[in-house]
């Protein structure tokens, strides 16, 4: 079963975002069918990171933000980078666009630093993920429950709820998204019988 007619948003900033917890996902989910957007703080290239210190590769972003209308996506990605993330936690946009997802019951996925900002729009509270080791204190500040898994997959609270810790996760990481986003497609039909 693809994710064709699915529309995935991924939130990022222009500097600082790990190369590879943007680029996985959003490879993996566009191979499984979904149409996937990158969205940073300016419609303009994104400078990735590798392990937040060697300089990435050059990512296009897709929009700004601040034109996103969270109702035409299904789900929305926030990838890690420590610079990214920390950024990324602060800014109005980011903060309503994930809001909007978890209010509307839509999955909201983290990987490494990217739950920070859900710590700030206030959709950690009450949920148990994951994240890097060195935000644990962060999450249960924020009311959160840390667990110390490859993947977290919370469903407890009206909007499924995806994390994960590092890049060595984002296969399963990639692999939860895709599996959430299936089991949200309509039934299919059952064919007739000749």
């Amino acid at each position: 079963m693809t994710l064709d007619g699915m529309n995935v948003l991924v939130l990022t900033t222009n500097y600082g975002v790990e190369q590879d917890e943007l680029t996985r996902p959003a490879a993996a989910l566009r191979e499984a069918g979904a149409a996937v957007t990158v969205a940073a703080q300016r419609a303009a290239p994104i400078l990735t990171l590798v392990s937040d210190r060697r300089p990435g590769t050059v990512v296009g972003a897709d929009t700004a933000m601040a034109e996103v209308v969270a109702q035409e996506y299904d789900a929305v990605v926030v990838p890690g980078g420590t610079l990214n993330a920390d950024r990324l936690r602060t800014d109005q946009n980011a903060q309503r666009l994930v809001s909007a997802f978890a209010k509307a019951g839509k999955p909201v996925a983290a990987v490494c630093h990217g739950p920070w900002l859900l710590v700030d729009s206030e959709v950690a509270r009450g949920r148990e993920l994951t994240s890097y080791p060195s935000l644990r204190t962060d999450i249960e500040n924020g009311g959160g429950t840390w667990r110390d898994k490859q993947v977290v997959i919370d469903t407890s609270g009206g909007f499924p709820l995806i994390t994960s810790r590092r890049p060595g996760d984002l296969d399963a990481f990639s692999a939860a998204i895709i599996r959430t986003l299936r089991s949200r497609l309509p039934a299919a039909p059952e064919r007739a019988q000749s």
